[in-house]
């Protein structure tokens, strides 16, 4: 009898963030399950080149390989232009939207010639729910955030009230709402201590723009959808996956760590040369003697900030990897790469500490934290970045900079214990982390808490063992697949 065949098909924001572990996913998917296949709709920004190009190293390693998952490129668009739109994310969710006919023609092509079981949205691309709604296909989220920020945004819609009432506009040019009682905490079901105002993502704080609009509009959809896959697992993040079952939400898979181990090293322009003289810096040094200083695909620091790091990282002695990039130009771009990062770091810094440290631009991130070397990690907190970190055994100083960083920070210093504060809530147009914070937070990354090390080492056990046979999220990961295939044997999708 001949195997009954499925296709998931998935539509990402195009930001790296959230592209790269879709694409893990639906790897992993194909994987646990040889009657999957996977197609993801790719929807291009030209103006970002990196994210392109890793889009277009999909399709070209699909093609040499074995793999069950295949790309198709959507035709582009006519952009929004600059008078729709306040921010990037409201640039984003525009045109994302634009894009609904061709994700329509493309889905209703793939079911022409094979059964398409399920479309995987992620968090900003819920508009494409109509989509599924009209074919008759069930639809999933792909949460590639922590359970804790899945939960957030399934309260904000209530929570819009009590911003309403309990908050007034800042004076200031942020642009931020304050709250009127400065002994204002939030209660958020995810989080089991209250969250200060000041954890909240700079969009929501920006309450009367529309990066706040597209955060409320696709919050309340997610209830839309059939079930919500999360790039987590259950021995991380208990409390706030536990919060989560409770009747009138969707159901929640926890899957992860989902990861992607190759890194960027099979696409990035700046490779091999660059990244092979830091791994051979990186062998020479002793074990457990390095700190990697990151701040993720979309983090930049202004000048006087990266001045600051340099006088911190050269009075604390440690040996050091300190991944620095330009600030983008525009709304839409991405951080680039100095042409010279002596004239943004104070004189002498670099000659001083010649055999002390590398300072670099873009640099193999996953590679670099699974080296022995490395003893600790300043991280911007983004979920992926936690997640590997954590599958690695590499401790996390906090230092957030965008998206919901500083509510990531939060959760892994006040709630679970892994990581060890520079701060939790800095963001852009912050007041500067002097020398003397970092190297305070350096010392306790670096030779305290010990406390921090042993729970760290626990949860990277944890976590490989999630992944397993019989692990949490291998369970979790076998219920979705029932589900999605009992839904395909007993009813009749309509195309």
């Amino acid at each position: 009898m001949a195997m009954d065949k499925y296709e998931a098909v998935f539509i990402s924001t195009p930001t790296i963030g959230n592209l790269v572990p879709t694409v893990e996913f639906a790897h992993h998917l194909t994987r646990h399950d040889p009657r999957f296949s996977a197609t993801l709709l790719i929807i291009t920004v030209p103006e970002r080149t990196i994210v392109n190009l890793y889009t277009k190293s999909l399709a070209t390693a699909a093609s040499h390989s074995q793999s069950h998952v295949n790309f198709i490129h959507l035709p582009t668009v006519q952009p929004p232009t600059p008078d729709q739109y306040q921010s990037s994310l409201g640039y984003t969710s525009l045109f994302i939207d634009k894009h609904k006919p061709h994700v329509k023609h493309a889905i209703s092509t793939l079911a022409s010639t094979t059964s398409v079981a399920a479309l995987f949205v992620d968090m900003f691309t819920t508009s494409m729910i109509d989509i599924a709604q009209d074919l008759g296909i069930p639809c999933y989220l792909f949460f590639a955030s922590p359970a804790s920020f899945l939960g957030f945004m399934f309260h904000l819609p209530a929570l819009d009230t009590q911003l309403a009432v309990a908050f007034v506009d800042s004076d200031s040019h942020s642009g931020f709402i304050v709250p009127k009682d400065s002994a204002v905490e939030l209660i958020v079901p995810t989080f089991s201590k209250p969250l200060p105002p000041s954890m909240l993502p700079s969009h929501v704080l920006k309450r009367n723009k529309d990066g706040y609009f597209c955060f409320l509009e696709n919050a309340r959809r997610y209830t839309e959808t059939i079930g919500i896959v999360v790039n987590t697992f259950l021995e991380l993040e208990p409390h706030a996956i536990e919060s989560l079952s409770i009747s009138g939400l969707p159901p929640v898979y926890p899957v992860g760590p989902i990861l992607d181990h190759a890194g960027a090293s099979r696409w990035h322009p700046d490779g091999a040369q660059q990244q092979d003289s830091i791994m051979e810096w990186l062998d020479q040094q002793p074990p457990s003697s390095v700190v990697f200083l990151c701040f993720g695909s979309m983090g930049s620091l202004e000048g006087p900030q990266l001045r600051e790091i340099a006088i911190g990282l050269e009075r604390s002695g440690y040996r050091f990897l300190w991944s620095i990039r330009e600030p983008r130009k525009g709304k839409l771009d991405l951080p680039g790469e100095y042409t010279s990062v002596e004239a943004v770091l104070p004189a002498g810094f670099l000659d001083r500490t010649a055999g002390l440290g590398i300072v670099c631009g873009w640099v193999q991130q996953v590679r670099v934290l699974s080296h022995q070397a490395i003893r600790g990690f300043v991280s911007h907190c983004g979920w992926n970045s936690i997640l590997e970190s954590v599958w690695h055994g590499v401790p996390i100083a906090t230092w957030p900079v965008y998206a919901e960083q500083q509510m990531n920070a939060f959760e892994l210093v006040k709630e679970l214990g892994l990581g060890v504060e520079i701060r939790l809530d800095y963001r852009e147009g912050s007041d500067l982390v002097v020398a003397e914070e970092l190297e305070r937070g350096l010392r306790r990354l670096m030779d305290g808490e010990d406390e921090v090390k042993a729970k760290v080492r626990e949860m990277k056990s944890k976590s490989r063992m999630a992944r397993m046979e019989n692990g949490s999220s291998y369970k979790s990961l076998t219920s979705l697949i029932q589900e999605i295939s009992s839904r395909m044997q007993g009813s009749e999708v309509k195309y």
